[in-house]
């Protein structure tokens, strides 16, 4: 297993570079579309929209050290389709807000507070998806900070209030974003109708996730307090768009979608001050809810429907597939070909999925669609 996530962490420390001070573009080079701010909580959170206003709301929710950019094919072929479309930075991401960790700024919007510490006696799947593991899962943040799955959950559903304005979105993420996307239904079901996931995370240096954890934890501890306070200058040296291009390689089995607007789209922002810092932060975050424990707790009514690419080096596809015996998932596909991020990988099988389970849960109801990728 660990063998798997030190690539993941290799990833994610390459893109650190010197820090510059800039602001998002006016109009995203990735998107077409223009850049949008929402205030919340005294913090300013980007997003994009598409699409005629009197679509299905679809609201996208990015993964690990990315931006709304990443969703660059999905935003335009579900437009195309018809759809409403909604792309949000999460806090500390792309260009959103970064507050300071510890300030008072941070605290004010931290989601943990009020949160259980701990949810004990959680059956949690493994590699091969057929045993089960039962775990006491920590739900806190290791550092108190406010860049977690509570927090980013909150912006979610306050986004869904104040600038979506309506009931029934469909949620739609990638990787940990899922997480996010999840917490935002169980709090507050009546918003949204389902949840599409595309390559649930299950968080390997989570620690119930990591073997003999009492053992490897305080060692792990000692390396991401160590990365936390003097990481930076390790890698500002190799990092340039042709090293993370390279890098890219990895997780993306379909490799001609690694182009040159992609490597800057996200790249760019993790240039920006105090989005470092938020990478060792959350390279630290070894606690926080899990995708097993949410979707046994997940409302019946709101349907999931899960893919993923076969080819992922960091998801096991037993695991994935294992999924399909909680209630609420209803759909499992796994395709050949295709690695971590399949929504830009192959949009021409994410975009019609995601379609068909709008249709399915009635929020196109009446709607034809035609896929444009």
């Amino acid at each position: 297993m660990m063998c798997s996530i030190l690539p993941c962490i290799l990833c994610c420390f390459l893109v650190l570079v010197e820090v510059v001070s800039f602001s998002a573009p006016n109009i995203s080079p990735a998107t077409n579309c223009k850049n949008e701010f929402f205030s919340w909580k005294q913090q300013q959170i980007r997003y994009q929209q598409a699409g005629p206003k009197s679509g299905p709301p679809v609201l996208l929710v990015h993964g690990l050290f990315v931006n709304s950019d990443h969703w660059r094919k999905t935003i335009k072929g579900l437009s195309e389709a018809g759809c409403h479309v909604f792309a949000i930075d999460l806090l500390g991401y792309g260009y959103s807000s970064k507050p300071k960790i510890g300030s008072t700024e941070a605290e004010a919007v931290n989601g943990e507070t009020n949160r259980p510490d701990v949810e004990k006696n959680v059956a949690l799947g493994s590699s091969d998806g057929r045993s089960t593991r039962i775990k006491d899962i920590d739900l806190k943040h290791p550092t108190k900070s406010p860049f977690n799955f509570y927090t980013w959950s909150s912006l979610i559903t306050d986004f869904t209030k104040e600038v979506i304005a309506k009931n029934g979105v469909c949620l739609v993420a990638n990787s940990i974003g899922s997480i996010s996307v999840l917490q935002a239904i169980i709090d507050n079901p009546s918003l949204y109708c389902g949840a599409c996931l595309v390559t649930p995370n299950f968080r390997e240096l989570h620690r119930a996730e990591l073997p003999l954890s009492n053992l490897a934890m305080p060692l792990i501890q000692r390396v991401q307090k160590l990365l936390r306070e003097n990481g930076q200058g390790l890698f500002d040296a190799l990092a340039t768009p042709s090293t993370v291009k390279q890098i890219l390689k990895q997780p993306y089995k379909v490799q001609d979608a690694i182009d040159d607007t992609l490597v800057k789209v996200l790249l760019d922002p993790l240039l920006i001050e105090g989005a470092s810092d938020i990478v060792f932060d959350t390279l630290s975050y070894s606690a926080g809810p899990l995708p097993e424990q949410q979707l046994s707790q997940f409302p019946e009514d709101k349907p999931v429907w899960i893919c993923y690419g076969k080819d992922d080096p960091w998801t096991p596809s037993a695991r994935v597939e294992a999924l399909i015996s909680k209630p609420c998932v209803n759909k499992v596909v796994g395709w050949d070909g295709v690695g971590h991020c399949p929504h830009d990988e192959a949009p021409e099988l994410v975009n019609p999925f995601i379609l068909e389970f709008m249709a399915e849960i009635g929020a196109v109801s009446g709607f034809q669609a035609t896929v444009c990728v």
